[in-house]
């Protein structure tokens, strides 16, 4: 969902929208970024033409929101200098998103459509119309019903407008603005899919989670435990080791017992029980609130983000949620790996699902 149309003042026109474009995934700690090309060998798949990380300095950003608009141009700027592109697609932070679900009458204006939702706005949102930005999404089902559900998107106008003033500081314009989820939706849920899902991005300082419906973003929310804290407890079991050896040990034993002991698994098992009981309290909300609609219950969990590399990960996720689970393909919809293989390793490439659904979005 990408809060675009409410910023065609500060942004080039709908003619723009299929030039050159970077899919930009903006944390509090790096910048990850994306770029496709036509594969000209198949005519129907992409390439990598770009791709790379960098280390954002601690205090740009806290839990999403710009605190120095100035370092943060200059990380971006960083990008345009690999890369030498000029517009940018980017990411903003699930924790300052507020979704929520309506309906309109079938048949509506579409001019209309948005003063409608404007004045559901405040009903649903902290935020006053004229404080936000926001976007929607018509969700293609009940076809016979009278009336459309619609999926609402907003922003804090400040928020997305300090993310702009950096692109813009950096020399780069902004094509769109979009949630983290749906980012990681368009990339690794294939098209068409008509399904539900959760996606569970676990990241280093936290993990993001995102229910996705016929192709829609419906419900975001973070869980303040990621990989860090993984790390921290392995310390206390194992002692001080550096963290790349931490990631060594999660990565190759992690949440398997095994014959020779199970110090590692003893130890990492009580933040995956903290994570596990978060994100069962969210499943659960979602497949009770509305009961009466079918196709609503999560069918799947997709895994991605940095730590989702934890060796036994989805199959603990799969046995306590009850509901099959798997790491991401961040390629599906970009390519096969059966005709390409793209530069990024795959353990690397869960790290870059939401840079790749960003840089997606001009050729699906």
């Amino acid at each position: 969902m990408s809060v675009l149309s409410t910023l065609t003042k500060f942004i080039p026109p709908p003619q723009y929208l299929l030039l050159p474009s970077a899919g930009v995934d903006i944390s509090d700690s790096s910048l990850k970024y994306i770029q496709f090309q036509p594969d000209k060998r198949s005519g129907t798949q992409l390439e990598l033409l770009y791709w790379g990380d960098i280390d954002i300095p601690d205090g740009v950003l806290n839990r999403g929101t710009v605190s120095d608009v100035k370092a943060l141009s200059e990380v971006i700027r960083e990008v345009k200098a690999r890369t030498g592109i000029s517009m940018v697609r980017v990411s903003l932070p699930e924790e300052r998103a507020y979704l929520f679900e309506t309906e309109i009458q079938k048949g509506t204006p579409f001019k209309e459509i948005r003063g409608l939702l404007e004045f559901r706005l405040e009903e649903n949102v902290p935020l006053s119309p004229r404080d936000a930005f926001f976007d929607y999404d018509i969700i293609q089902d009940d076809l016979h019903a009278d009336m459309l559900r619609v999926s609402v998107t907003a922003y804090a106008r400040e928020t997305i407008m300090n993310y702009y003033e950096a692109c813009i500081g950096a020399g780069v314009t902004p094509l769109s603005f979009e949630v983290e989820a749906q980012a990681i939706a368009r990339a690794t849920i294939p098209k068409g899919d008509t399904g539900t899902h959760m996606i569970v991005d676990f990241g280093k300082t936290r993990t993001g989670i995102g229910i996705v419906y016929r192709g829609v973003l419906m419900y975001t929310s973070t869980i303040d435990i990621g990989g860090a804290e993984l790390s921290a407890a392995l310390r206390q079991q194992i002692g001080d080791k550096p963290e790349s050896e931490l990631t060594e040990i999660k990565n190759t034993q992690g949440l398997v017992q095994s014959v020779e002991g199970s110090e590692v698994y003893d130890a990492l098992l009580p933040t995956m029980s903290a994570i596990i009981d978060e994100v069962r309290i969210r499943m659960d909300y979602w497949n009770t609130r509305d009961v009466s609609r079918d196709g609503r219950q999560i069918e799947s969990v997709i895994l991605c983000g940095g730590s989702v590399n934890m060796k036994g990960l989805p199959e603990y996720f799969s046995e306590m949620l009850k509901v099959p689970a798997k790491r991401a393909n961040v390629w599906a919809n970009a390519f096969s790996l059966e005709n390409y293989i793209p530069e990024i390793g795959r353990r690397y490439s869960y790290g870059y699902s939401t840079a790749v659904g960003l840089a997606l979005t001009p050729f699906i």
